[in-house]
């Protein structure tokens, strides 16, 4: 198991590690730094750029996935068949390109990152940028038409400034050991979620008020090499049949396969894992399952036996009238 696993398994552990205990000093050292960083903003000592059009903010405070892509993919898709016009930015984790530009559906994932690229198969404008207000600057003077603007996971990236904060947690895990990094998942404290909008639950349950539920669906898998061939959950039911997943939470994808009735040998990557052909190496395979995010990542390089699962996420119709709401509001102003 690699440093990375420890941490993992460290800061998700029912009760405190020896590990999280060491790395307490550096955890209160990060949380200071972190409630500084967000003070010197609040007070304007570091500049705040705001844009002409509303911005929602999606992100969450802990380490790891959380869902928060699947959910800018749904938020943006709905807002648009209501007849809003979004476009949306990401940092474009670990992309080779730091410099604002547009992301296609056919660009490289090592240079624009793996979730810009599912984040382009809405049709919608998506750029990336290290500086996001930058990015979201290039978006617009590129399609003046948009009248509002989506960040993936930006909670954290105060120079944007942002009308309306989502908050994104995988109930299963919730905040972990509710330390801060690196003794903990935590980006920021657990009382950040009081300033949010609204805060979304994986796999848990919402209040309708400020609190919703969101679930993952997906049961249909395309071949990795091929989108145009289609398989239903039933054809790897049988034979040797292998899957794997570098998200933020593997497991995740390995309990959605067996619910789909799925036995297959695991293997867990870490999250935003670059693969290479050796990866898929696997003897006797019959069949490699894997997430969308991994599918676009592997695409390259699968054979035949490769297929990817995409998900959608479902959320509740309160979600989307609070975000309306929000966006009226901005408009009025």
């Amino acid at each position: 198991m690699d440093l990375s696993r420890h941490l993992v398994a460290a800061w998700f552990s029912p009760s405190l590690t020896p590990l999280s205990v060491l790395l307490a000093p550096a955890a209160l050292a990060f949380r200071a730094t972190t409630i500084v960083r967000r003070a010197l903003y609040r007070r304007g000592l570091f500049r705040i750029e705001r844009l002409p059009v509303p911005v929602i903010v999606i992100g969450n405070i802990t380490v790891g996935g959380s869902g928060k892509t699947p959910l800018t993919i749904a938020l943006a898709s709905e807002l648009a068949h209501r007849g809003w016009r979004p476009g949306i930015v990401s940092r474009g984790y670990r992309a080779t390109s730091r410099a604002p530009r547009a992301v296609g559906v056919d660009d490289d994932p090592d240079v624009v990152g793996d979730e810009p690229l599912l984040l382009a198969r809405t049709g919608l404008p998506v750029w990336i940028g290290a500086d996001r207000p930058a990015a979201a600057r290039a978006l617009l003077a590129a399609h003046p038409d948009c009248d509002l603007i989506i960040a993936d996971d930006g909670l954290q990236h105060y120079a944007l400034a942002r009308d309306i904060e989502i908050a994104v947690i995988d109930a299963s895990r919730g905040l972990g050991n509710g330390l801060p990094l690196p003794a903990g998942p935590l980006r920021e404290p657990a009382a950040r979620l009081g300033a949010v909008d609204a805060i979304v639950h994986l796999g848990g349950r919402g209040d309708s008020k400020r609190e919703f539920a969101m679930t993952l669906v997906g049961e249909r898998f395309l071949r990795v090499n091929d989108s145009a061939v289609s398989a239903d959950a039933a054809l790897f039911r049988s034979g040797e049949v292998h899957a794997i997943a570098g998200i933020g939470d593997p497991a995740r994808f390995f309990a959605q396969l067996a619910a789909l009735g799925i036995a297959a040998h695991c293997h867990p990557f870490p999250d935003h894992h670059r693969y290479v052909a050796a990866d898929l190496a696997l003897p006797g395979a019959t069949a490699i399952l894997m997430t969308e995010k991994d599918a676009v990542k592997c695409k390259g390089f699968a054979d035949d036996r490769c297929w990817g699962l995409p998900v959608r996420a479902t959320v509740e119709p309160t979600l989307l009238a609070l975000v309306e709401r929000g966006l009226r509001g901005c408009k009025a102003a």
